[in-house]
């Protein structure tokens, strides 16, 4: 029967996003300690967002973006993903971030990792790490 079979469907998509979005992460996390930042958070969650990472550095606390991409895809590269809305939510959720720990006046910045993913072997091809993208 016809409706017995799973086609590949947005849950599927959604789940191989996901793994490649982990993928991502780990690998900024392990980009980011050899260069001895410190991470503080990793998804801290509020009302108005999500911030991939919260890490200490040369006494900042710096709010990074995590963009993972599979190389050669249609949608253009993982740094150019991060757009003024997105911007935007990032900023509003460091103020929730910040308010909450009682730091509302710490020096900040805002970072992207753009990571590029191979299509056929599934590994971390490229790290880009841009300091102060925002």
């Amino acid at each position: 029967m016809d409706s017995d079979r799973i086609p590949l469907n947005e849950q599927t998509k959604k789940d191989k996003r996901q793994q490649t979005g982990k993928l991502g992460e780990a690998a900024a996390c392990r980009f980011l300690e050899d260069a001895n930042y410190t991470l503080i958070e990793r998804n801290w969650r509020c009302r108005s967002g999500e911030i991939d990472i919260i890490a200490e550095a040369g006494g900042r606390v710096v709010f990074i973006e995590v963009r993972t991409r599979i190389e050669g895809g249609r949608f253009g590269t993982a740094a150019e993903s991060v757009d003024s809305r997105k911007r935007q939510k990032v900023r509003d959720t460091a103020q929730v971030y910040l308010r909450s720990i009682g730091r509302a006046s710490a020096a900040i910045r805002f970072d992207v990792i753009a990571i590029s993913v191979s299509r056929s072997e599934g590994t971390i091809v490229e790290c880009k790490h841009y300091e102060g993208a925002f």
